[in-house]
């Protein structure tokens, strides 16, 4: 059967736009049902030289699930989650099955898939290996790629190409970039293949798990916690993450079960799991608690059901602020996000020189959470029309070149997309651009998958 490419007006402004807050109507929208109209597609993309754009729930921040060049090719039907393999500890499944879903079926199984996107219950496994995702346990459990065992990809020309990582403990065959071909794919954003099916490696389901909420009156003693935290011998956490004040305080209204301090300014969550005796986890993290600068208690989230109340705690500030920034998209405004990072011990230092750039330029301070363990918060600003949009991106701008200096890096969770790749030449030299350009121009030498994407 023939892939139909949509042309009506209301189906492709149905795939304009993502959490960036950008919109770009695509010239057409097609929605594939097998592998094999997928590969007819790239075919006849091909052949007439058209771009062809991915999408799963199109989530994305920076702008890489959307396009007014081409294709939209939205892969939301390939959602089908496979059996489990217990004994091998492995899951296939289609890119676009939402990542909660994953997680609830390998739980099911007494396994665990380890990366966790806040955004679980509306991003798929597609999306997270496009852009190499993380969330708040890549703490311990590191981001998408260590979790991928095996990938299924059209390639630009519709021929199909079956990845599996090596297991091999050496191997000195050749350039090193060249031994995982696997690696190509993900993180390259939909610019090297089109992902039609995955192989995840899953983990034992941790027996119990604690969360702890740790508030504080001010953000260094909130940063110097996260030190600690981080650097402790007594405590194995899995996750570190932060909110300042602003982002606290949207989390607080989310929730107001939780009877947080009045003179609470800053918040540190953190969890471990918990292999035996749960009194000496806590009593561990009391410990370390103590020798902070904080006389506020602890808020103990035990079990499911308050873990996942935490989780919409957390999910609560980049919910509002999304919706707060599509109030001004009629002005040319929107939400500006960042996912710089910094080593770890460098994280506040990098957070006061952004807050002293918005105040020398008059904006509104940046909502500031996100993986405080990695060194790697989230900022959001919030343009309210073209002009402020201008002064936020020289915001950023200066505040990733000091990123930069401090040995941190532009992008570590969301990718580059279309909206960051202006700011890829602070941190990568001209030989490396090449040599990405190189593995571009070898796999997709007519330029037609994602077109704006990174390059």
């Amino acid at each position: 059967m023939s892939a139909e490419i949509a042309r009506d007006p209301g189906i492709r402004a149905a795939y304009e736009t993502d959490a960036s807050g950008v919109h770009l109507v695509p010239e057409g929208v097609a929605r594939p049902e097998s592998v094999e109209e997928v590969v007819e597609i790239m075919r006849e993309a091909a052949a007439g030289k058209t771009g062809v754009t991915c999408a799963g729930a199109q989530t994305s921040t920076t702008a890489a699930s959307i396009t007014d060049r081409g294709i939209l090719l939205s892969l939301r039907s390939f959602d089908k989650i496979g059996e489990v393999d217990r004994e091998a500890r492995l899951m296939r499944v289609r890119p676009g099955a939402l990542l909660g879903a994953i997680k609830r079926a390998a739980a099911a199984e007494g396994l665990l898939f380890a990366p966790d996107p806040t955004s679980e219950e509306e991003s798929t496994i597609g999306g997270a290996i496009a852009c190499n995702a993380s969330g708040a346990r890549t703490f311990r459990y590191g981001a998408t790629r260590r979790h991928i065992r095996a990938l299924k990809v059209v390639l630009a020309s519709g021929d199909v190409v079956q990845l599996r990582r090596s297991e091999l403990e050496k191997n000195t065959v050749g350039y090193a970039f060249a031994h995982d071909p696997i690696d190509w794919f993900i993180g390259s954003e939909g610019t090297l293949g089109v992902v039609v099916e995955a192989e995840l490696s899953l983990l034992p389901l941790p027996a119990r798990v604690v969360g702890l909420g740790i508030p504080f009156q001010g953000e260094d003693d909130a940063f110097g916690f996260v030190v600690r935290a981080r650097e402790a011998a007594t405590v194995v956490p899995r996750c570190i993450e932060y909110f300042d004040d602003k982002a606290f305080e949207i989390a607080r209204k989310a929730d107001v079960s939780v009877p947080w301090p009045a003179d609470a300014n800053a918040l540190v969550y953190v969890e471990q799991e918990v292999a035996e005796n749960f009194d000496v986890v806590l009593d561990s993290w009391l410990a370390l608690l103590e020798s902070a600068n904080s006389n506020l208690d602890p808020q103990i989230f035990d079990g499911e059901s308050r873990l996942r109340d935490a989780r919409r705690f957390r999910h609560s500030v980049p919910s509002v602020m999304n919706e707060r920034g599509a109030r001004f998209r009629e002005a040319g405004g929107r939400k500006v996000s960042t996912d710089w990072a910094v080593p770890y011990r460098n994280l506040a230092e990098a957070v006061r020189f952004s807050r002293a750039l918005a105040a020398d330029r008059k904006i509104e301070q940046a909502v500031t959470y996100g993986h405080a363990g990695n060194g790697h918060p989230h900022q959001n600003y919030i343009a309210r029309d073209a002009g402020e949009l201008a002064t936020i991106e020289e915001v950023v701008g200066l505040t990733l070149e000091s990123v930069l200096g401090m040995g941190g890096t532009v992008a570590a969770e969301h990718g580059i997309g279309k909206i960051k790749k202006k700011w890829l030449p602070l941190q990568m030299t001209s030989l490396q651009m090449g040599m990405m350009a190189a593995v571009k121009h070898e796999l997709d030498p007519l330029g037609i998958l994602a077109p704006g994407n990174i390059l």
